[in-house]
């Protein structure tokens, strides 16, 4: 089929990638640049951590996510092979650890989770003693007394992802409308700022872009990026406390991802002083390496979130519409990508 998508951001690559894969005719279109400066999905630590999520989150993310789990390994490779781009992407667990007057913040994820854990995944879940703590993560030795490894979880580089995908899509001859407002979908046909295009078939994956035809709403998340030639850490890291849980991601290089943030707003401003306190006060006590850290840069991006904050796969008016991942981006997007495949494969 000749298929348009509007949007390509991390779902619209992905669904782009995939159908150019499987023989369709794809013409792709974003008012973003190819690079991707503007996606959502630029501005996040990609972990793919379903057991995590499950503890405040609802059990739909978790059976999502251990899909999207099972995919990335051989996704990754095809893509690697489509593209000629390497792909950091790592399952080796992620840790949540907590300082001593916070330990009751860890426990109460730790039951969360268990009690909500599916039986045949209670496997994954291990809680650590101090020693055993020191042993997973040695540069965080003696620190903390209390922790959850969370054996399965995972992480991928996301901005290695989004060049790889715009290769992929390049070689795989997909028509790519950059800096191309979309204004309109419909069952047939997509219109921008300029023209209006008729196709087989029409994909709407914009995100909070389709706020027009969808009870989309954007939620805002900021993220530190750091070099730390001081710190070495073998996994994602959660720093739990009673206001807000701080990840810490490693990235090649002594390069980390910081995140906490999640405030109900559409204000893509600068971050705040408070929040940037706050964050770099947690990021100091999990490790006094970072008080030497360069700041490479903050950002600020708005993720899409419908009403229930699950996301959505489905026809409107004709349309195929994926929306709504929420802060859960990596996690649900090849899951959801998997969904839309089907619903077209059975139209």
């Amino acid at each position: 089929m000749n298929i348009g998508i509007a949007g390509a951001g991390l779902v619209g690559r992905l669904i782009a990638w995939r159908l150019a894969r499987a023989g369709h005719s794809v013409t792709l279109f974003d008012a973003d640049s190819k690079a991707g400066e503007q996606a959502a999905g630029t501005t996040a630590a990609a972990m793919i951590s379903p057991f995590a999520e499950l503890a405040v989150s609802e059990p739909e993310i978790f059976r999502l996510g251990m899909v999207s789990l099972q995919c990335y390994p051989q996704w990754i490779a095809e893509l690697e092979a489509d593209s000629d781009c390497t792909v950091m992407y790592r399952q080796q667990g992620s840790l949540a650890v907590a300082h001593s007057p916070d330990v009751s913040s860890l426990r109460h994820f730790q039951d969360l989770l268990l009690h909500r854990l599916p039986v045949a995944h209670t496997q994954a879940v291990r809680v650590l003693s101090g020693a055993e703590i020191d042993d997973c993560e040695p540069a965080i030795a003696g620190r903390f007394r209390h922790g959850v490894f969370l054996a399965e979880e995972a992480q991928l580089d996301n901005a290695e992802l989004f060049v790889a995908l715009e290769s992929a899509l390049t070689k795989l001859g997909v028509t790519w409308y950059e800096q191309a407002t979309v204004i309109a979908v419909a069952e047939r046909q997509l219109q921008t700022t300029q023209n209006c295009y008729d196709f087989d078939m029409v994909v709407d994956a914009r995100g909070v872009g389709a706020k027009a035809v969808l009870s989309v709403r954007g939620v805002r998340g900021e993220v530190l990026t750091v070099d730390a030639p001081e710190v070495t850490l073998q996994r994602p890291i959660r720093l739990m406390h009673p206001r807000y849980m701080l990840y810490v991601v490693p990235r090649a290089n002594h390069r980390f991802i910081i995140g906490a943030t999640e405030l109900e707003s559409e204000d893509k401003s600068s971050v705040t002083v408070r929040s940037a306190l706050e964050l770099l006060s947690a990021l100091y006590s999990l490790h006094s390496g970072f008080a030497e850290a360069s700041i490479v840069k903050w950002s600020v991006n708005l993720r899409p979130a419908l009403p229930d904050n699950l996301p959505f796969v489905g026809w409107r008016s004709g349309v195929l519409t994926i929306n709504g991942l929420y802060r859960h981006g990596y996690l649900l997007a090849p899951a959801c990508v998997i969904q839309a495949l089907a619903l077209i494969e059975g139209k």
